[in-house]
């Protein structure tokens, strides 16, 4: 199917309505959007923490790396770096099964300090990397090339270099690197074919840190002009502000989780000190989604989906410092694991690190949809509290529609009706006919009087979903799944 949203134009399997994407439910009536913030969590423990003394990964764990599902195991890449080594960081490798536990295995692949009993992975060479991210094509048709690397080095002036790797562990870099020009990473996307890198780079004549892309085909050709998808602060040229880290500013890009219809980002809220001290800022872990990869927006401005200030970040940072401002930093890290939704992050500068850490929502409740009263000012008051999807081609398939709610009970219902194009109702998939949900759950699902699916539908759809009942505000409306049978 294909959703007409602003995105690419591509075919999917399944789309999914959450209430932050408004390309996706542009049309809306007496709902209200309240995202989901978090403040940690797993104790506020690290789940990877730093190794032991005189380890690789002893001194920093910079979590400017990738967690991905491979063969039913969690895989997270993390920079760690060693006692005595100024700004040397190198690419170590953990597993997990349920992404709270994780293994350090040993690799034996890397000699550090005349052992290789650790968990370096083989980059070639005693490589400086500052961040990397990872993609899985478990297809490519070269099996060398089935895990890539985009990643900023200083051997190559942190310019954009990429690597290969058959396993994820021993890489192989690209004989033209550098592949493009500086640009840090935090986060990427393979969406239509196109690989897209969001990070920090490229000349657009801010000379403040925003969120900008890189895009290639084959990995190792790469846009050289970058697009500029979202900036914060309202200051132009670098010489309004005191210098560069004052202010707004977006750090590194944004870890990415691309859903099909819609990618969702937690960027680094960098909210710099007046008096350009790099030790004074904060950063909390913001929300900015996009449907092409390439612009995004703040459902809610300044929003913090996951606060620094109480993720007890500063117990190591405060017997090192007189200073005492928390800052986290982002990983290319989201995943559903079971009923819930986990995303892996650290503390951040050096002196606060103590490793990888995660916190967790239920599956996919980032945020949700609940109705309120639309009160006289609305032409339309008798109408109940309702969205409306962008138009839908279901490309000649049936589909199943499944909701993520609370809060249903015999005083408060919802309701899913098909519309055409033209927001005409379907004959048989109108609000009388519409049966379900049965209660609160992560993916209960929707039929009609006479349809399990939606099937044997011509041209474009939509899809209305109404709040009713008695106390219809009591309904919290998480995500709406169109899933190809």
């Amino acid at each position: 199917m294909r959703i007409y949203n602003g995105g690419a134009a591509q075919s999917l399997d399944k789309v999914v309505l959450f209430p932050f994407d408004d390309f996706s439910i542009p049309f809306q009536h007496g709902v209200g959007l309240t995202l989901q913030g978090r403040i940690g969590g797993h104790g506020n423990k690290p789940v990877v923490p730093l190794g032991g003394p005189g380890a690789h990964d002893s001194l920093w764990i910079a979590f400017y790396g990738t967690v991905l599902e491979v063969e039913g195991e969690l895989w997270m890449w993390y920079l760690g770096q060693g006692p005595d080594e100024p700004w040397h960081q190198r690419v170590c490798f953990a597993k997990s099964l349920d992404g709270r536990e994780w293994e350090k295995p040993n690799l034996g692949l890397v000699n550090y300090h005349g052992s290789k009993d650790n968990n370096l992975v083989a980059m070639g060479e005693d490589m400086h990397v500052q961040a990397c991210i990872i993609f899985h094509d478990p297809d490519d048709p070269d099996p060398t090339r089935r895990f890539k690397m985009a990643l900023e080095t200083r051997k190559h002036g942190s310019r954009l270099s990429v690597a290969y790797s058959a396993d994820g562990v021993s890489w192989q870099e690209s004989p033209n690197n550098p592949v493009g020009g500086w640009f840090e990473m935090g986060g990427g996307a393979k969406i239509d074919g196109c690989y897209y890198l969001a990070g920090q780079g490229g000349k657009h004549g801010v000379g403040i840190r925003q969120l900008s892309t890189t895009a290639s085909y084959d990995f190792e050709n790469w846009s050289e002009a970058t697009c500029a998808g979202l900036r914060r602060s309202n200051l132009s040229p670098k010489s309004a502000v005191s210098g560069k880290n004052d202010g707004e500013q977006v750090h590194l890009g944004a870890a990415l989780w691309n859903r099909g219809n819609v990618i969702v980002g937690l960027y680094g809220k960098w909210n710099g000190h007046p008096s350009n001290d790099r030790r004074m800022l904060t950063m909390d872990l913001g929300l900015a989604v996009s449907n092409d990869a390439l612009h995004y927006k703040e459902p809610v401005p300044d929003f913090p989906m996951v606060s620094a200030a109480e993720d007890s970040w500063g117990e190591k940072r405060r017997a090192s410092l007189d200073l005492n401002f928390p800052a986290l930093i982002q990983g290319q890290a989201f995943e559903n694991v079971g009923d819930e939704t986990l995303f892996w992050y650290a503390p951040w500068p050096e002196e606060a690190s103590d490793g990888v850490r995660v916190t967790s929502w239920p599956r996919d409740r980032l945020s949700y949809f609940s109705p309120f009263d639309t009160g006289a000012w609305s032409r339309s008051a008798g109408s109940p509290s309702h969205f409306v999807s962008a138009p839908i081609d279901l490309e000649g398939q049936a589909v199943r529609i499944s909701v993520n709610v609370a809060g249903i009970n015999e005083h408060s219902t919802l309701s899913v009706e098909i519309l055409d194009r033209e927001f005409q109702v379907i004959s048989g998939y109108d609000h009388s006919a519409s049966r379900g949900p049965d209660g609160t759950g992560f993916s209960q699902s929707m039929t009609w009087q006479n349809h399990a699916l939606v099937e044997n539908v011509t041209g474009q759809i939509r899809v209305r979903v109404n709040f009713g009942g008695l106390r219809p505000e009591d309904v919290r409306l998480y995500a709406v799944y169109i899933d190809q049978v």
